[in-house]
């Protein structure tokens, strides 16, 4: 099929699609004569596998140590085992945080009278801004992270 055929089979842009080629999660495709991209079912099925994992808020650095292993079907699992633990930690994490930004627009929220100049909502704002940026903390850090060192795939065995 080509890559319009597997974005629609998958819900996903051709544009994405190249991307997770160029990072090395998708395999390239053999070309036709006319240099279209021909995808096959290994194609269809690996994309919807990384759909998935990115559904899950997974890195691609955790998506890509989930592939080696699915590509080593006789490696040892515990490594699996320990991506999905550090991502559920990360989910935490991130559960927690999202309480507290709650709490906070709440409390934002309830600090409006109604006049403009006088908003109780902007000037908690430009405090909530100023005093996070003083203390060295990311005034949008409610979801991002960077990947976990141990994601990055099982330790090569002196075999390898």
């Amino acid at each position: 099929m080509k890559i319009g055929e597997l974005a629609k089979a998958t819900q996903t842009q051709a544009e994405t699609i190249r991307f997770y080629e160029h990072e090395g999660l998708l395999g390239k495709p053999p070309r036709s004569k006319g240099n279209f991209r021909l995808y096959g079912r290994e194609h269809l099925e690996r994309l919807a596998f990384i759909r998935h994992c990115r559904s899950l808020d997974m890195t691609l650095e955790e998506i890509r140590a989930l592939l080696r292993f699915q590509d080593a079907p006789r490696e040892n699992c515990q490594a699996i085992n320990d991506v999905l633990e550090e991502h559920i930690d990360h989910v935490s994490r991130r559960i927690r945080d999202l309480k507290e930004l709650h709490k906070e627009l709440k409390s934002l929220r309830d600090q409006c009278d109604g006049v403009a100049a006088e908003c109780g909502i902007l000037d908690g704002l430009k405090s909530v801004s100023l005093s996070k940026a003083a203390a060295g903390h990311s005034v949008h850090s409610v979801g991002y992270r960077k990947p976990p060192e141990s994601s990055r795939g099982p330790k090569q065995s002196a075999k390898n």
